[in-house]
């Protein structure tokens, strides 16, 4: 079989005041571990090295705040004394311009199916090429959304 070459996409949640983009950043990148959801917990198995990645702060805040990128595939999550969960390493790539807040998201019909707004629990989530591109121009745009 041969291996696609093609990026994925996704979303990954955190509370910034548990874990937040500066914090992300000032430590050049972290294992994403401690996920106890089957659900995420296969996303998190799906990852691969290269994919783009959406970091969103959720509770305070809830906005998409940068980009980020897979370095390291699942692997034992080291914070599980269980063999099920697993863990992948992740880097900051770059902060977005303006943060792209939940209600735009929200607001956008190209976004009606995007998980975060179906599944708003889940913590690790895939996203479509197109729901990838939208989010990240909202963030990287000098125009303002009207």
């Amino acid at each position: 079989m041969k291996k696609s070459t093609k990026n994925g996409y996704w979303m990954v949640k955190q509370e910034p005041e548990t874990y937040s983009w500066d914090d992300f950043v000032k430590d050049g990148g972290t294992d994403w571990s401690g996920v106890r959801n089957y659900q995420a917990r296969n996303n998190l198995k799906g990852m691969k090295v290269g994919d783009r990645v959406l970091f969103y702060h959720s509770g305070k805040g809830k906005e998409v705040v940068g980009l980020a990128e897979v370095t390291k595939s699942a692997y034992q999550d080291p914070t599980a004394d269980d063999d099920q969960w697993v863990a992948v390493d992740l880097k900051p790539v770059k902060p977005f311009a303006s943060p792209v807040q939940l209600a735009a998201i929200r607001y956008d019909k190209r976004l009606s199916q995007l998980p975060l707004i179906r599944q708003s629990q889940l913590s690790v989530m895939p996203l479509t090429k197109d729901e990838f591109d939208v989010i990240f121009g909202m963030g990287n745009s000098k125009a303002r959304r009207k």
